[in-house]
């Protein structure tokens, strides 16, 4: 057996619970023990998660060259790459990782809930000094496993709601939709559309219910048509831009729920004549780097993407070095910024 797996594990009760022991109870042999704890891809995936648990359950930890093993690197995850909205958060990570010798490492998975099941295998043998996830959850199975590991690693959650007992970086979503609906209701308009994110992430939710308080604090009314669930890129912001635009009532303004939704917003006024803002006013969501380049300039909710990713890898690196008392949640504010995407309403 791989002498980095240790030979004992220490019970809740601080008594020693040797591999053997683990071993008979899972049913397994302790060639089998090792090969989990090496990370090796020869182990049926029911047997894997009992000897997992098992370990979790009993509270082993490496001894000696636990930490050591650690490969100089921060493993940063995403379902996607974009290249403007995930260079921010890349930035971020990897300005912290220089400053402690490490490299960063990207990963690409699974969809925008998890990374995919295929993942942990990879990671296990990696062995990073912790990992970065741009997700809106990791499956429990998952976090036991890099647990197991002593494998650090902290959500980035611009995109989700994580579970109460997974670290995790945020953003105040909600602040930024009533901000923005604030700014276009202070500025006269009274016929205001919100285009969000998807409709089964708490991000878009969420700006989605700044929106609305913003509106009933104002007593405007909201009509059902003018709210729109679309994708965080491009062409969902075109897409639904021109489903408003074609209601017999079209607004005067419109929220979208990202910057890249935003510019798909004003490619869908100009194609049917509009100027922005004279005759339709936009707000985004980021205020990614091109959004203060694009002509008019677009007015947005700030979210700090990149200080984002440097708060995160921080903290990963902090959870390798100690255990907190409790699992650190951290959420950054979010500020207007007004350029000039927006005006009066006309008349």
């Amino acid at each position: 057996m791989n002498a980095a797996a240790g030979s004992s594990a220490a019970s809740a009760t601080g008594e020693r619970t040797t591999l053997a022991q683990i071993a008979e109870e899972a049913g397994v042999s302790l060639a089998t023990i090792s090969k989990v704890l090496n990370g090796r891809s020869d182990v049926a995936a029911s047997t894997r998660e009992k000897v997992e648990l098992l370990l979790s359950g009993h509270g082993y930890q490496r001894r000696g060259s636990a930490s050591g093993a650690r490969s100089a690197l921060i493993e940063l995850v995403f379902h996607e790459l974009d290249r403007i909205w995930s260079m921010e958060l890349i930035d971020g990570v990897e300005s912290v990782a220089k400053q402690h010798g490490l490299s960063v490492v990207l990963t690409v998975t699974g969809d925008r809930h998890s990374p995919g099941k295929e993942w942990i295998e990879g990671v296990l043998r990696r062995r990073p000094a912790g990992v970065v996830l741009v997700f809106s959850e990791l499956a429990p199975e998952l976090r036991e496993r890099l647990r197991s590991r002593a494998i650090p690693f902290v959500i980035v959650d611009p995109a989700g709601d994580p579970s109460p007992d997974a670290p995790s970086v945020g953003s105040a979503n909600w602040s930024g939709g009533l901000a923005a609906t604030r700014h276009l209701i202070e500025l006269g308009h009274r016929r205001i559309a919100a285009i969000t994110g998807p409709a089964d992430m708490m991000c878009s939710l969420a700006r989605l219910d700044g929106y609305r308080s913003a509106m009933n604090s104002a007593g405007l009314p909201i009509e059902p048509s003018w709210e729109r669930f679309g994708d965080f890129h491009v062409e969902g912001g075109r897409d639904r831009m021109a489903e408003l635009l074609a209601l017999p009532e079209r607004p005067t303004a419109v929220f979208a729920g990202s910057d890249l939704q935003a510019l798909g917003a004003l490619e869908a006024a100009r194609s049917v004549g509009l100027s922005v803002p004279e005759d339709l006013s936009i707000v985004g969501y980021d205020d990614i780097p091109l959004a203060q380049w694009v002509s008019p300039r677009l007015t947005t909710v700030h979210q700090p993407l990149r200080r984002m990713g440097e708060e995160a890898a921080k903290l990963v690196l902090e959870l390798g070095r100690a255990t907190p008392a409790s699992t650190p949640r951290m959420d950054l504010a979010t500020s207007l910024v007004v350029r000039d995407s927006t005006a009066p309403p006309r008349g």
